[in-house]
C-alpha cells in the first residue's frame, strides 16, 4: 500500500531475560521496515537490562523503572510511542514469520476509503499460535478469532489476544489498571466500543507459549473477567455464556489435553 503507516511495537518484561531476545529477534528481523521500537522494562536484575543494552543500537527507545505492574509499563508504552498503529508484543510473544508486518500492510489493500489522508481501518486483528517450551507449535487457540470482530464478540471469551491486535493510535485508550489479571480483556472490549472499522487480516499474526500464570493468578484472572463481562453484557447472560464456555472447554481438554 501506499504511505504505509508506522507501526509502533511495544514490549514490556520483567525478569524475563530468558524470554526477551526471542521477542526481539523476531521484531528487528521484519522484512517491512516502517516500524519503531520500544522496551519498557520494569526494573529487572536478572540480566535484562543487559541483553536491551546488547540491541540498544536497534531500538527506538527503551527504559529500565520501576512501575506499577504490567498495565502500568503498557501504558507508559503508549505515551513513548509516536506510531499511527500501536502492537503490544511483550516478553515471550513472537511475531509470527519475518514477513508478517509485510502481510498485514498488503491485507490493508483490500479495504477501501473515501479520504486518502485517514487509515483504512482503526483496528487490525488476526489469529495467535500456541508453542511450547521448546518453540514447537502446538496449534492455534482453542478460541479461533471471529469473521467479524466487535466488541459484543468478547462476551465468547478473549477471542482474540493482544499480540494479535493492533490499534490505531487516535483509537487506543489507555490500561484503566482497575485489574491485575484481566485488564487486557477490559482495555480490548473499551477500544473496540471506541472503533468503527474493524479489519480481520486473515493471518496469524503471533506465536505465545501456553501457561505462565500460576492456579492462584487463574482464579483471581476469572474472577476479574466475570466482573468485566457483567458490567458489560449483564450477570444473566455473563452466566449462561460461561456455562457454555465451561461445557466446551471440558469437552476440549478431552480430546486435545490441553486449554
Amino acid at each position: 500500500m501506499e504511505n504505509k503507516p508506522l507501526v509502533t511495537f511495544i514490549t514490556v518484561v520483567y525478569n524475563g531475560a530468558s524470554e526477551l531476545e526471542s521477542t526481539i529477534l523476531s521484531i528487528l528481523s521484519q522484512t517491512e521496515k516502517r516500524y519503531e521500537y520500544f522496551i519498557i522494562d520494569g526494573g529487572s536484575t536478572d540480566g535484562t537490562v543487559d541483553l536491551i543494552k546488547k540491541y540498544e543500537s536497534k531500538l527506538t527507545g527503551w527504559i529500565s523503572e520501576k512501575d506499577h505492574g504490567l498495565y502500568d509499563a503498557m501504558n507508559k508504552g503508549m505515551l513513548m510511542g509516536t506510531g499511527q498503529y500501536l502492537w503490544f508484543m511483550n516478553a515471550g510473544d513472537v511475531v509470527y514469520s519475518e514477513s508478517t508486518l509485510e502481510k498485514i500492510f498488503a491485507s490493508l489493500d483490500r479495504l477501501q476509503t473515501a479520504d486518502h489522508g485517514r487509515l483504512p481501518a482503526d483496528i487490525i486483528y488476526g489469529e495467535t499460535e500456541i508453542i511450547n517450551e521448546a518453540g514447537s507449535s502446538v496449534g492455534l487457540r482453542r478460541l479461533q478469532t471471529p469473521e467479524k470482530l466487535n466488541w459484543k464478540s468478547l462476551q465468547w471469551g478473549m477471542v482474540v489476544c493482544h499480540q494479535s491486535f493492533l490499534v490505531k493510535r487516535e483509537k487506543c485508550l489507555p490500561y484503566s489498571r482497575q485489574y491485575r489479571f484481566a485488564d487486557d480483556i477490559d482495555w480490548m472490549i473499551r477500544v473496540l466500543r471506541n472503533s468503527e472499522t474493524i479489519h480481520n487480516s486473515r493471518l496469524i499474526l503471533s506465536k505465545f507459549k501456553a501457561g505462565g500464570l500460576s492456579k492462584q493468578n487463574i482464579r483471581e484472572g476469572l474472577k476479574e473477567r466475570f466482573r468485566i463481562m457483567t458490567r458489560n453484557y449483564g450477570f444473566f447472560n455473563t452466566a449462561f455464556n460461561h456455562l457454555v464456555l465451561g461445557t466446551k472447554l471440558f469437552f476440549y481438554f478431552l480430546r486435545h489435553g490441553r486449554i
